[in-house]
């Protein structure tokens, strides 16, 4: 496939990575040529320097006979443009775009045809909310994805050492809820990877990923860390447009927010905005603040500003002046993978989960969903299986006869309006949902083509 990436900033650069490795042809486009310079020494991809929205820069980079545009610059306005001029001088059959302003989300018209052609939005600060509402819901969970229109769930969560699985292999799991179906994914142990079988014993400090449907992810967690109700006293710093989205959604959801802003002027905007949030002029790295608007009764803390630094460190004085959970906002890749085993419960990277949104639409066979798990280190895929028996790989086969490549696992299936935990003998039928975990990106290009069907297929 040719994909023209316009913007080399961190989405662009980690989707120029991950897709030039995956035997695409890569061309990055940006305005600054000593970026380009770097990466070209470190990537395999070709690069043009230029402005995105140039008719003259599109063409130098090979708009012609692309397959896919993927606008991701740091201006909204930008990407919209060299989407539109893309579209009217040279038709490529897709375009994607990163749009981070609510007030243009907020008119879907925009988005059309006739006006500004973009067939698929990515909006990192809709997909950020939804990941924290998540993990809200779910306290002491990792990450916690969605598949199936949110049928079924894929949870990461640390293994207490009094939790009953601990030191009994995973087939307990079955004895203990016999009533419910799950599957275990994936553990990572010291940062190792393990596709588990039945016969695979859990230890304290496991990293473990499991599947379930929806209403049974609360009895699966039991059996694998202390299980709380979902807090509802959140305090938020930073009122940006990640702050106020958060803050927006807690508040239909009937938490008790708190939002703390160092501008004044912003804060006065977001509290006009805000119905029964209390919104707060200063700084969350003030200790006599925290400890005046009680920060140890806090449930919740999420660190939202646009400076990694002063989010790790307030979440961290959060939770050691007494907050139950804190979460932090990080863009650099470094400090994501320096933050475990630290104050800050939970390291949230809108890098990662805007990359792993924009592969669903990037990578080959029909795929529904691809979320980035573990820092980018693993995925979890949902894609549709097509065919038959005759033009398919998967089709009519048990998963344990489908030959899925080594550091892939397939975990559910959702067959109509029914989910099936995937188990050796589950056989798959023309047109389910299947939910994949994959541990070794390096076998991604393996799993789409085992799905693809024969070109013979109608």
């Amino acid at each position: 496939m040719k994909i023209i990436i316009l913007g080399a900033g961190q989405v662009g650069t980690s989707m120029g990575e991950i897709l030039s490795r995956e035997d695409n042809d890569v061309t990055l486009v940006d305005i600054d040529p000593k970026k380009l310079a770097g990466l070209q020494d470190r990537l395999d991809i070709r690069t043009v320097a230029g402005a995105a929205s140039y008719p003259s820069v599109l063409e130098r980079a090979g708009v012609v006979d692309a397959d896919l545009i993927l606008a991701v610059t740091d201006q909204d306005e930008v990407n919209m443009a060299s989407c539109q001029i893309a579209h009217s001088l040279f038709n490529p059959p897709k375009k994607i775009a990163r749009i981070r302003s609510a007030e243009y989300l907020s008119h879907p018209g925009i988005f059309t045809d006739d006006a500004i052609p973009i067939d698929v939005i990515i909006s990192p600060e809709h997909i950020v909310t939804q990941h924290i509402l998540h993990l809200i819901d779910y306290p002491g969970a990792l990450q916690v994805v969605s598949f199936a229109d949110d049928r079924i769930r894929l949870v990461g969560v640390r293994a207490n050492a009094d939790s009953p699985l601990i030191g009994r292999a995973l087939k307990a799991l079955r004895e203990d809820l016999p009533n419910i179906d799950s599957r275990v994914a994936a553990i990572y142990r010291q940062d190792r990877a393990i596709v588990p079988n039945g016969d695979t014993f859990i230890e304290a400090g496991d990293e473990v990923f499991f599947l379930a449907a929806r209403r049974d992810i609360q009895a699966v967690m039991s059996e694998l860390c202390a299980v709380k109700k979902p807090g509802r006293r959140i305090m938020l710093t930073g009122a940006g447009n990640i702050g106020l989205r958060l803050a927006e959604s807690l508040e239909q959801a009937h938490c008790q927010v708190k939002l703390v802003e160092r501008d004044m002027a912003r804060a006065k905007t977001v509290a006009d905005l805000l119905e029964h949030t209390v919104v707060l002029h200063g700084d969350a790295a003030d200790e006599e603040l925290m400890q005046q608007e009680n920060i140890d009764n806090v449930d919740v803390f999420c660190s939202l500003t646009n400076d990694d630094e002063a989010n790790i460190l307030s979440a961290m004085l959060a939770k050691r002046l007494g907050a139950h959970r804190t979460m932090a906002l990080v863009n650099r890749s470094a400090y994501v993978d320096l933050m475990s085993n630290t104050l800050v419960d939970v390291a949230i990277s809108p890098k990662v989960a805007t990359v792993g949104a924009l592969l669903t639409h990037v990578r080959r066979g029909d795929m529904v969903a691809v979320h980035s798990l573990r820092r980018g280190a693993a995925e979890a895929i949902e894609l549709i299986a097509h065919g038959d028996a005759r033009s398919s790989k998967v089709v009519g086969r048990a998963v344990q006869d489908v030959g899925l490549p080594e550091g892939a696992s397939l975990g559910a299936i959702l067959r109509g309006e029914d989910v099936v935990i995937a188990h050796g003998e589950t056989v798959i039928e023309p047109e389910d949902h299947v939910i994949l975990f994959v541990v070794d990106k390096g076998c991604i290009r393996d799993v789409e083509q085992l799905f693809q069907v024969a070109v013979t297929f109608v």
